[in-house]
């Protein structure tokens, strides 16, 4: 059977943004999946604001510092290194929950889930405001643009230096990380260069650096300028160099086409149309912007196949819940507990090469938490947390496993609970504006309720028995019945696929 507008248009909100927000529920019925594409790419075209969360105090410590070119982290004492990491780490959460609303609210959906895709493809984690806020802008501002920029920039970001040592590689004293993660994550991939050009890659980047403002310095004195063979090429290259030379190879763009049409697309790659994409993205010198049209406004994007075949990762889910139920939540923070009992906490991957991502979702415990997240936020019950050993991954709440402060352990802990050795009982303390959702339906046959919700919230095949269902709504009025349903749909494994 033909799919409708609507249920392409809803493929489409979820893999080019966040799923469907309740107030484009309408539009989406009859505007064509290429128009409503083409709104998406004006929507996106504006280069976003610099998020800025960093506390003034911090900034007025690194002001204080002396010039670029001298600027060393020597420079800062003991304390102030310590006041960096801790106000950092506090800075850090502001950040998350700034960025996470913006996938939210921003009508910049395509950028903003391009931004997610790059944050997982260039990741590092660093416990340091300023640098993460400076990534961060380079991959929105550059989510749409031109690989080749967007490489080179975070290449000589103070986030990617630190984070693969780089401030260590220096003059007969090589530091292979960089270099190495460079090809084998970045734009190779493994398998498609050898120990040899490692080693003389990390020699060309040799004196790249960055001071504690997160500018850029390059230390002459520290580099090597000796002739290198690299790819088969020999020269007295540098970082630049070695970047240009990885961008000529079609391996490079073959190697993003694959991993864009795995987030994209389907887990399960499809050689020929990868082909066909990685050729005109070469062709095109790595415009994104291209690469995402082509896979958007093609047919085979809204083969069956592809609809409802991949697992919305913690924070798509999150972010497609507070999309299609307009809500105030008052315990912002919560939401950070809820991203790391899931496994998706914004700037802390879990290792350089990003979030696995597909299956790697699902668990048993992760599941569980998936299917009562619609429910905490609609009836206000209360969950506990069990505490994870890795102290960067729970954002220094190793020893206060149940929040983020001391005060707000205490503000969000609801009375009465007991701890049994998860932390203390939280809350998601929302209020849901029904009334745009509900209006949805206002048009709609009491029988034909279940399906008509069924069809906007599910992207799966399979059905939910609506005998079933009802046992479990409340039936008592129109208005109960649409909240209690959706809720209940949100709650099954099947809203987990998109």
């Amino acid at each position: 059977m033909a799919l409708t507008n609507q249920q392409k248009n809803i493929h489409l909100l979820w893999r080019a943004g966040f799923g469907p927000a309740v107030n484009e529920l309408q539009e989406i019925s009859v505007v064509s999946p290429t128009s409503y594409y083409q709104a998406l790419l004006k929507a996106s075209v504006k280069t976003p604001a610099y998020i800025d969360v960093a506390d003034n105090a911090l900034k007025e410590l690194i002001m204080g510092l002396d010039e670029p070119g001298q600027m060393q982290k020597q420079q800062l004492s003991g304390d102030q290194k310590k006041e960096l990491r801790i106000k950092s780490r506090d800075d850090l959460k502001s950040l998350n929950l700034a960025w996470l609303g913006q996938m939210i609210n921003s009508r910049q959906q395509l950028r903003e889930k391009m931004s997610l895709f790059w944050h997982g493809h260039f990741s590092t984690r660093t416990i340091n405001i300023f640098y993460q806020q400076q990534l961060l802008d380079t991959i929105r501002g550059n989510a749409l643009g031109n690989f080749a920029d967007l490489l080179k920039q975070v290449s000589k970001s103070a986030s990617m230096i630190n984070f693969l040592n780089n401030n260590q590689n220096r003059k007969d004293h090589p530091n292979e990380n960089f270099a190495r993660e460079v090809m084998e994550l970045f734009t190779l991939g493994r398998g498609n260069y050898t120990e040899k050009d490692i080693k003389e890659a990390a020699r060309a980047f040799t004196g790249w650096g960055a001071g504690v403002k997160g500018e850029f310095v390059f230390r002459a004195r520290q580099h090597d300028d000796g002739e290198k063979v690299f790819l088969g090429k020999t020269g007295n290259f540098n970082g630049d160099d070695i970047l240009n030379i990885l961008l000529e190879q079609k391996q490079t763009a073959r190697f993003i086409t694959q991993k864009v049409y795995r987030y994209f697309v389907n887990d399960q790659l499809d050689n020929e149309k990868i082909a066909w994409l990685s050729d005109r993205f070469f062709q095109h010198g790595y415009n994104i912007e291209s690469l995402m049209t082509d896979i958007f406004t093609s047919d085979w994007f809204y083969d069956e196949k592809n609809i409802g075949a991949k697992i919305k990762s913690p924070v798509e889910l999150i972010a497609g819940i507070r999309r299609m139920l307009t809500m105030q939540v008052q315990n912002e923070e919560v939401q950070l507990l809820l991203q790391r009992l899931l496994g998706q906490i914004l700037f802390y991957p879990p290792n350089v090469a990003g979030w696995p991502g597909g299956k790697n979702w699902i668990d048993s415990s992760t599941l569980m938490m998936r299917l009562r997240i619609p429910q905490l936020i609609f009836a206000g019950d209360s969950f506990q947390i069990k505490p994870k050993d890795d102290d960067d991954q729970m954002m220094g709440m190793k020893d206060r496993p149940a929040n983020l402060t001391e005060s707000e352990t205490t503000a969000l802990s609801k009375p009465g609970k007991k701890n049994n050795g998860f932390g203390k009982a939280q809350q998601i303390m929302a209020t849901i504006d029904w009334s745009a959702y509900i209006k949805q339906f206002e048009t709609v046959s009491r029988e034909k309720l279940v399906s008509s919700i069924s069809i906007l919230l599910l992207q799966t095949k399979s059905s939910i028995n609506e005998s079933t269902l009802k046992n479990y709504t409340d039936a008592g009025s129109r208005e109960s019945f649409i909240k209690t349903t959706t809720i209940q749909l949100m709650s099954t494994p099947e809203y987990q696929l998109c």
